[in-house]
């Protein structure tokens, strides 16, 4: 069976309410990483001690979800629907194909080893 991998990169306040949607839908477990990076959103200006400086990056979080291929699609669309705010900087999704997994403990390899 195919396994996929989901990377998500999504707003950090988001988090706890896609965690959640995800574990309602069956995902077992996933990796969190907190990131920074830029797109459209593309930084913004503060003023820190009265003088202005540009944030070139802007804090998200990056979750990296393996799943058997049948689930990919209803992830995908968990992910969307729950960390939208119709606004910008809302995030991406990419999937891949994962070549092969092996859960260490166990020796289990691809679907069995999510």
């Amino acid at each position: 069976m195919q396994v996929k991998l989901i990377i998500a990169a999504i707003k950090p306040f988001k988090l706890e309410e896609v965690r959640e949607a995800l574990t309602s839908i069956g995902v077992s477990g996933m990796m969190v990483t907190e990131i920074k990076g830029f797109g459209a959103q593309s930084g913004h200006t503060e003023i820190y001690r009265g003088a202005e400086y540009a944030v070139n990056f802007v804090p998200k979080v990056k979750l990296e979800i393996v799943v058997a291929e049948s689930m990919a699609d209803q992830v995908v669309q968990t992910i969307a629907t729950t960390a939208k705010t119709d606004k910008i900087g809302d995030g991406k999704i990419f999937v891949l194909d994962v070549q092969s997994a092996m859960r260490v403990r166990t020796g289990e390899t691809d679907a069995d080893a999510v």
